[in-house]
């Protein structure tokens, strides 16, 4: 199996560690991730106003091109995911939408393209179950949170991702990997986003209480699936400790690291050194390096 791959900008910059190690660790799995041809960024965020069709152009573009080249399309990044699908979604219910994007763009993109997030490959083609058979090293004693954050799951109707009560696919997967995955209240916050920006403090606060809710339900380390969400709740854990200084950091890994110690990559493949909190004394200390 091979799946056509939207890696998105931050992936080529900031977080190769994320793109790398979920390349490396698909070809374990069977699976290779085929890279689109001449990809462009989707854009970052979904229009607030739908009308403004010049902000759906660039995802747009993107499915349009992905569909000449196959009929299902995966990305990574949970920013990327939401607006590409939800881009589709509204191509393909909104026919007087759709017909001016198709003019801007010049293609004929009816909206018939699957838009896939790497995990719901994971649960849905490889199956969990399958998953933990594959798995050379599982992550015994390791207590980890997932941190979904908003844009996977957000608005619910249109993601259409898990459970909007109680969503359990990030959860699962850990536990196929052998971690124990810890429940807490906050998994489905916003980090912030891209108030980082504009307004600093008001991201570290946000990544505090995530970072201090999981803690105190007993995670040793956070896992994520974005990038943004990672630079908030990863890299501003230095900024929240000089605020407060009875917090104590822990590490924040892409969910794809997780799966490549689990699989038995070499340590040294795994983009380690780009953690702004040091992961490998956790993971030596549970025996996994």
């Amino acid at each position: 199996m091979d799946y056509l791959y939207f890696p998105g900008c931050t992936l080529y910059t900031k977080a190769k560690n994320f793109d790398q190690t979920a390349r490396n660790c698909s070809l374990l799995l069977g699976f290779e991730l085929k890279e689109l041809k001449n990809w462009t960024c989707c854009g970052a965020t979904f229009p607030l106003a739908t009308d403004n069709i010049m902000a759906l152009l660039p995802p747009s573009r993107i499915l349009a091109t992905a569909r000449e080249e196959g009929t299902a399309l995966t990305t990574l990044c949970a920013i990327c995911f939401n607006v590409i699908k939800r881009t589709n979604r509204l191509i393909q219910g909104d026919v007087e939408k759709r017909d001016k994007i198709n003019n801007f763009i010049e293609k004929n993109y009816q909206g018939d393209l699957q838009v896939l997030h790497y995990l719901e490959i994971l649960k849905k083609d490889i199956g969990f179950p399958q998953l933990k058979e594959k798995v050379k090293k599982p992550l015994a004693g390791l207590k980890a949170a997932a941190y979904y954050g908003c844009m996977l799951l957000r608005p619910f109707e249109e993601m259409e991702f898990d459970d909007k009560e109680k969503p359990a696919l990030f959860e699962e997967f850990l536990e196929a990997l052998g971690a124990k995955a810890i429940e807490f209240p906050y998994k489905i916050e916003c980090c912030g986003s891209f108030q980082s920006v504009g307004s600093p403090d008001v991201a570290t606060e946000c990544a505090y209480k995530i970072l201090g809710s999981a803690i105190k339900n007993g995670a040793e380390a956070m896992v994520s699936t974005c990038p943004m969400c990672t630079f908030n709740i990863d890299h501003k854990q230095s900024d929240i400790k000089q605020k407060y200084l009875d917090f104590n950091p822990i590490p924040v890994f892409y969910f794809t690291q997780l799966l490549g110690v689990a699989m038995g990559l070499d340590y040294q493949t795994l983009g380690f050194d780009q953690n702004a909190v040091d992961p490998i004394p956790l993971l030596k200390e549970k025996g996994l390096l």
